[in-house]
């Protein structure tokens, strides 16, 4: 069994031994280490190459934010990077999910949720990116005279349909049970679409579908 190794980031001890209680009792989950703010931080995640940072959002001295930036900055292969929040609109958040953060937790979140949003952003190909943040995006982008990233990008038709259905938080399997591809196939349109819109990853992605306007907090489900 593949074991997910877990850095937790937060400035209160409650909240790190509460995750950890949580996580360290799941099969195929290790939290290797704690950090109490993100200076401490990006000294484990060199020395330990966590597979998931929970990244507290709001701490004292070096934020979430920016101990973020530094990760994805200056880590090779880095980790895959969890907000952990406890206010859902936050724009602390949202900048975290523009620097390359992989989703969002919020600290309430019941047990098995945490556990699923580890696996989730683990496997890379779901998206943690609630109504919120959505709204939060769709407003950053109003005003957008050239239509954004997306109208520039020049993706295919069927390019478009697979950045719909990530906007969902569709995984690839379900984006080919829709679409009536293979899941191989609708890899392929997610490594093309990332390359054309200019994207790290599916949460930059499905952030430029927002601002744009190419997709809506309405027009997706929610």
């Amino acid at each position: 069994m593949t074991v997910i190794k877990v850095l937790l980031v937060d400035d209160e001890e409650l909240i790190r031994a509460g995750l950890r209680a949580v996580l360290d009792a799941q099969d195929g989950i290790d939290v290797v280490g704690e950090a109490e703010d993100g200076a401490r931080a990006l000294g484990l995640v060199r020395a330990l190459r966590p597979d998931v940072v929970l990244m507290d959002v709001r701490m004292p001295g070096v934020d979430g934010l920016e101990a973020t930036r530094a990760i994805l900055r200056g880590a090779d292969g880095p980790p895959k990077i969890l907000v952990v929040t406890t206010f859902e609109a936050d724009d602390y958040v949202y900048e975290a999910l523009r620097a390359g953060a992989d989703g969002f937790l919020l600290k309430r979140s019941r047990p098995a949720e945490i556990v699923q949003a580890v696996r989730l952003v683990a496997a890379g190909e779901s998206l943690l990116f609630p109504a919120s943040i959505r709204r939060l995006a769709a407003a950053r982008g109003r005003g957008a005279a050239d239509g954004g990233a997306v109208a520039r990008a020049g993706l295919t038709g069927r390019e478009g349909q697979v950045l719909r259905l990530m906007a969902r938080g569709l995984s690839n399997a379900e984006i080919g049970e829709q679409l009536h591809l293979g899941v191989q196939t609708v890899k392929t349109h997610v490594s093309s679409l990332l390359g054309k819109l200019g994207a790290r990853d599916r949460t930059q992605a499905v952030i430029a579908a927002y601002e744009s306007g190419f997709v809506t907090p309405s027009a997706d489900g929610d």
